[in-house]
């Protein structure tokens, strides 16, 4: 059975590779592949005179406990809803690094917020700390969680490869895709001193552009849905750009602008433009959402029916647009509301007044992203529409006109 799977996999694909055309688009993904890698290569360099930062500088390692020696801790039931405030003095093995294998003790001291309460057998991450006369010592610094987080998504990748197959493993790739280009292009970018919002639009729509032909590969659905959702990210954009400049709101009012500024700005990053970008990566994945469904109903509609016009699939695109954007434009606005929550909470519990939380940096900022990315998902409906309408219409007309004239 695995055999004949794999003999028709390879038929496929020979027979994929003999289509004319399809060497060319491999080789062009190919270079283009091959110039973003150089590309975050680049940006990733070292800058010579750079200073390493202080937190580049720690040393954490994983350890385990092997022992509790004392236990003082006892449960706080009026503060800490009944989670063990105190102390306990803790014996460790290291397991990681110049001083695996060594045993030492630390001290662990639990509070309502910072509850580490630890058991023999453990596992745990410790900061290394070395004195100048080159004595060191151990202090803890949570528990690790790296195994648990990678099952975790590697039962999310077995899943969405199992249940989707192809489209599935294709849609992983994609995924993978862009948060390599995010991580390795976008925001080395953005620190490096590189226009905000060009990079970030320009990342989105290479983004777009591979993670749909993973998806559905070289094809005229893939073609409208990827200029569909480009568009929409930059409506989204442009929308947020505007408001911010009318509020006015940017990069400058953020959370972060403090540290950013204090850690960035002498490597040359930007601040103000990074409100825009929020809006672009936040609204990205939604908008390729519905773009991509609505080019596959107009593709299927034409396939179905090849003698419709132009008009005639656009109006059934906005039919069928409809249904999906109340349920889409949720979705950035119910991401807000979850991301928020606590913050929300704490609203409640202040009982803040209307006027002062509406002209909050952070509600504002929170309001424009959600709205933005909302205007952008709403908006991509009727753009893919009229694209896959004008591309798949006009093709197919032809195709009909020159058999009707033989």
């Amino acid at each position: 059975m695995a055999g004949s799977k794999t003999e028709k996999l390879a038929e496929g694909l020979k027979a994929w590779l003999q289509k004319p055309g399809n060497w060319l688009r491999l080789l062009i993904l190919a270079a283009a592949l091959a110039g973003l890698a150089a590309f975050a290569v680049w940006l990733g360099r070292p800058v010579p005179g750079e200073v390493p930062t202080s937190a580049s500088q720690m040393v954490y390692e994983k350890a385990k406990v092997t022992a509790v020696l004392s236990d003082d801790a006892a449960p706080d039931y009026e503060n800490a809803e009944g989670r063990r405030v105190g102390s306990q003095e803790l014996e460790i093995r290291v397991l990681t690094g110049e001083h695996k294998g060594e045993i030492m003790t630390l001290t662990n001291y639990m509070s309502a917020l910072f509850n580490v309460d630890l058991e023999k057998g453990d596992s745990i991450v410790i900061r290394m700390m070395t004195d100048e006369d080159g004595s060191y010592y151990a202090s803890l610094f949570n528990y690790d969680r790296g195994g648990v987080l990678g099952i975790f998504v590697l039962i999310f990748f077995l899943l969405l490869a199992a249940l989707g197959g192809k489209k599935g493993i294709g849609a992983l790739a994609g995924l993978l895709f862009t948060l390599a280009c995010i991580w390795f292009i976008l925001l080395p970018g953005l620190i490096r001193g590189l226009p905000a919002i060009p990079v970030t639009i320009a990342v989105s729509a290479v983004t777009a552009a591979v993670a749909l032909i993973l998806l559905n590969g070289f094809s005229q659905k893939t073609l409208c849905a990827a200029l569909g959702c480009v568009t929409g990210v930059i409506c989204a954009g442009v929308i947020a750009a505007i408001v911010g400049a009318v509020t006015p709101m940017n990069g400058f009012n953020m959370p972060e602008a403090e540290n950013l500024i204090l850690y960035g700005a002498d490597r040359g990053l930007k601040i103000s433009g990074l409100l825009v970008c929020g809006v672009l990566i936040s609204a990205l994945g939604a908008v390729m959402d519905v773009a991509l469904g609505i080019a596959s109903s107009v593709w299927e509609l034409r396939e179905q029916n090849p003698a419709l016009s132009a008009k005639e699939l656009f109006g059934s695109g906005m039919h069928i647009g409809r249904d999906a954007m109340g349920t889409m434009a949720n979705t950035l606005i119910l991401a807000f509301a979850g991301s928020s929550l606590n913050m929300l909470l704490l609203v409640q519990t202040y009982d803040i007044p209307f006027i002062q939380l509406i002209n909050t940096d952070y509600i504002c900022i929170e309001v424009i992203q959600s709205i933005a990315g909302a205007m952008g998902i709403l908006l991509t409906v009727p753009i893919v529409a009229f694209i896959s309408a004008a591309l798949m219409a006009g093709r197919k007309t032809r195709v009909v006109a020159n058999k009707s004239s033989k």
